[in-house]
């Protein structure tokens, strides 16, 4: 399957990241619909130009005419909708996501999919602290990490067809990661920096630092503006990975705790030289 302009994309979910998609694909040329629960959600996607059409309903016709579709939805409502809805996707579509989570989505996924269909798991890394189709923009995928998820059970084209999506949609970096891999990274680099964001901002009563604090705090507790209901699920699912994380963690900050307890100059320093040495490395990577 070579992607091309004449291919109908379905974007199932229109919060902020399928909201996105369709402005980046729309915006590229494709035809696309979406399927969500709201009529204002749609009806605003229509006045952006998001998309071309929509239904606030399952429709198994509007389903059946597109060859792929793409699922923006928390994790166990996309695993219902497969369940429920399967029977009417066309014969050798593709479907992708964006979930944040793979081995728990993946695999469940693959394994109950009919066999004419198939499943390629993606993950954007983009996104915003703010959630809902009125914060969509493509522009969030500009200078983002895009990563695909195949499996064994994905064919050749399936993948290359998903990297080149990647491509289309703007982000700067495409890669692959194995499920349990992108489990691991994704555990360390998104659902811990939520978590210490979240648990900084539980420390005090922000009320009475609003007026003092610097550039620092907010930076570092941007992400604390956490969508719950989506974020607790995502931790749940991917728990035994985000608790090595954690732990991790928090090996490393007692380690500076009891530096600091000790007067331990040298090894409060050292470890400050290996953190900017770290940190470098996401600079050299932004200026390429």
């Amino acid at each position: 399957m070579q992607i091309n302009k004449n291919i109908k994309i379905l974007i199932v979910g229109l919060g902020l990241m399928g909201g996105s998609y369709a402005e980046a694909l729309t915006d590229k040329g494709f035809e696309v619909g979406a399927i969500c629960r709201r009529q204002e959600t749609l009806d605003f996607a229509l006045e952006k130009g998001f998309v071309k059409h929509g239904r606030c309903e399952v429709d198994p016709e509007y389903i059946g005419q597109f060859d792929l579709l793409i699922f923006a939805l928390y994790p166990h409502t996309f695993i219902e909708w497969i369940r429920d809805n399967q029977q009417y996707i066309k014969p050798r579509a593709l479907l992708t996501d964006v979930t944040g989570v793979k081995c728990s989505i993946v695999y469940t996924i693959q394994d109950m999919l009919r066999s004419d269909l198939e499943f390629i798991g993606a993950h954007p890394m983009a996104g915003r602290e703010l959630s809902g189709i009125e914060y969509a923009t493509k522009e969030i995928f500009s200078g983002a990490n895009y990563i695909v998820t195949p499996t064994a059970k994905n064919t050749a084209r399936a993948i290359e067809f998903c990297r080149q999506l990647g491509t289309e949609m703007g982000f700067k970096t495409v890669c692959e990661l194995s499920p349990p891999e992108h489990d691991e990274m994704i555990g360390f680099l998104s659902q811990l920096a939520h978590c210490i964001a979240v648990s900084l901002m539980l420390c005090k009563d922000s009320r009475r630092l609003v007026d003092y604090t610097g550039d620092s705090f907010r930076d570092l507790t941007r992400i604390a503006k956490i969508n719950d209901v989506m974020w607790s699920e995502l931790f749940l699912l991917n728990k035994d990975q985000l608790l090595a994380q954690m732990d991790l963690f928090m090996e490393k900050f007692t380690q500076l705790r009891n530096g600091i307890a000790d007067e331990d100059t040298e090894s409060i320093r050292a470890m400050m030289r290996l953190s900017k040495q770290h940190r470098e490395y996401f600079d050299i990577r932004e200026d390429r």
